[in-house]
C-alpha cells in the first residue's frame, strides 16, 4: 500500500510499524525478510537488522480504506467470504466449479482486484483454509497458487514447521529441539506423541501438518470484546497523564458501545511496568455504556491495581461480556439533559470523527481513537502499537 502511494518506495526495503525504538513492526517487505526480519518484531532489532531499511509509521485510516477496496470486489464476485484480517481473506468456492472452474475464476478475480486497486495480490487455492494459507504464503510475492485435492500432504511436507498456521517462536524451538524441522517429520509421527508434547496445540498442529482443517468460512465476525491499550515512548510515573489516558480510552470505547448498540458487564484495566511485569484486574458491573458510570469504575480499578509506585511502561483497558442493546436510563441517577448531551455528542462525532468531542481532562490523549466502527462484522485492524 505504502508503495502505491509513493513510487519512490519500489524495491527499497521497507519497515511499516511504530518508529521509536519501542515500537513493532506491522509489516516488512520481502527486501528484508533476508535479514530475518518479521512482522511482531521489535523495532530496535529490525533497524539493527538492517539499518538500510526505510522506517514508515503507517495510517490505519489509509489502509482501511484500501481494505474496504478489495473487499468491495471479493463482495460482489464470491457467494461466501470470510474477511480475517485487513489485508487477508477466506473465499468459499464451493460449487462454482461447476460453471467456472475455481482457479480460472479466482485468477479472473485476482487481475481484476490488482487492475482497480493496484495493489499486490497473492492466493492459493486449496480444499481448506489451513493449506489455502500456506499455499498464498508460498505465492507471495503477487502470484498465485493451486494445490490439488489429495496433494495437500506432498505439498506441506517439505516446508519449515515455521509454516504452519500456530507455529510461533516459542512452539517452533520446542520443534526443533525434537529435531523437527519440516512438516514430514510431523507427518510421520504418531499424534498421541504430538499430544504429549505439546499438549491439546499438538493435535491441531499435527492436523495441520497433514493438510487436515474442517473449519468453515464464516462470514461474520461477531466481537465478545474491545480494548485499548497504549505503549509509552518513556516510562512514566505521572499518575494525572495515566489518569487522563484511561478516561480517554474509556470515553472512546463506550462510544464505540453505543455506536455498536451494545453493551458491556466487565471491565478491565492493565498495567506493564518498566520491568516487564504486567498486572491486570477486571470486574463485574451491571450492563451499560454510559461514560458518567464506566470511567469513574474504570479509575477505581486503576487506583486499586497501581500500587508499585514503579514507572510504567504501558496501560490499557477493555470491556467484555457484550451484549446487544441501548442504555436503560437510571430513575435516580440520569437526568434528561445528561441522555441528551450523549446523544448530541455522538452525533457530533459520528459526522466528525471519534475526538472530534473529548473531556478536557483527556485531551492530552491526542492518539486515542479509532477509524471504524469495531462492530461491523469484520475483525479489527492490527497494525503496530501506537505511541503517546
Amino acid at each position: 500500500m505504502e508503495r502505491r502511494l509513493n513510487s519512490e518506495l519500489q524495491n527499497v526495503p521497507l519497515l511499516v510499524g511504530g518508529v521509536t525504538d519501542r515500537g513493532v513492526v506491522a509489516a516488512c517487505s520481502y527486501e528484508t525478510r533476508g535479514y530475518g526480519i518479521h512482522s511482531g518484531m521489535p523495532m530496535k532489532m529490525a533497524k539493527e537488522l538492517c539499518p538500510e531499511a526505510r522506517v514508515i509509521k503507517g495510517n490505519a485510516g489509509t489502509y482501511s480504506k484500501f481494505s474496504d477496496e478489495v473487499t468491495g470486489i471479493i463482495q460482489e464476485a464470491v457467494p461466501v467470504f470470510e474477511k480475517s484480517s485487513i489485508d487477508e481473506f477466506y473465499a468459499d468456492l464451493s460449487g462454482m466449479d461447476r460453471f467456472f472452474g475455481c482457479y480460472k475464476y479466482a485468477s479472473e478475480l485476482r487481475q481484476k482486484i490488482i487492475k482497480e486497486t493496484g495493489l499486490p495480490i497473492s492466493f492459493g487455492l486449496s480444499v481448506n483454509k489451513v493449506v489455502s494459507k500456506v499455499a498464498t504464503n508460498e505465492a507471495k510475492p503477487n502470484n498465485q497458487l493451486k494445490i490439488d485435492f489429495g496433494y495437500e500432504k506432498p505439498f506441506l511436507a517439505p516446508l519449515s514447521v515455521k509454516k504452519i498456521p500456530m507455529v510461533g517462536d516459542k512452539t517452533y524451538q520446542t520443534l526443533r529441539n525434537l529435531g523437527i524441522r519440516q512438516v514430514k517429520t510431523i507427518q510421520k509421527m504418531p499424534v498421541d506423541v504430538m499430544q504429549r508434547v505439546l499438549g491439546v496445540n499438538g493435535k491441531v498442529i499435527w492436523k495441520r501438518a497433514n493438510g487436515i482443517d474442517n473449519t468453515p468460512v464464516v462470514p461474520f465476525c461477531d466481537r465478545k470484546s474491545i480494548s485499548n491499550e497504549r505503549t509509552f515512548d518513556r516510562d512514566t510515573i505521572d499518575v494525572v497523564k495515566l489518569r487522563g489516558i484511561l478516561m480517554a480510552m474509556a470515553e472512546n470505547l463506550a462510544y464505540q458501545l453505543r455506536r455498536g448498540n451494545k453493551l458491556t458487564a466487565c471491565i478491565a484495566v492493565k498495567i506493564r511496568y518498566s520491568d516487564f511485569n504486567t498486572y491486570s484486574k477486571q470486574k463485574r458491573i451491571p450492563y451499560t455504556s454510559a461514560d458518567h458510570i464506566l470511567i469513574p469504575k474504570i479509575l477505581d480499578l486503576f487506583d486499586s491495581l497501581y500500587n508499585k509506585r514503579m514507572l510504567v511502561r504501558l496501560v490499557g483497558i477493555r470491556f467484555s461480556h457484550l451484549v446487544s442493546g441501548n442504555y436503560q436510563i437510571n430513575l435516580f441517577d440520569d437526568t434528561e439533559e445528561a441522555l441528551n448531551l450523549y446523544h448530541a455528542m455522538d452525533k457530533v462525532r459520528d459526522r466528525f470523527g471519534d475526538r472530534a468531542v473529548v473531556r478536557a481532562s483527556a485531551m492530552g490523549a491526542r492518539t486515542i481513537g479509532r477509524m471504524h466502527n469495531p462492530f461491523n462484522g469484520q475483525p479489527p485492524i492490527v497494525l503496530a502499537h501506537r505511541k503517546q
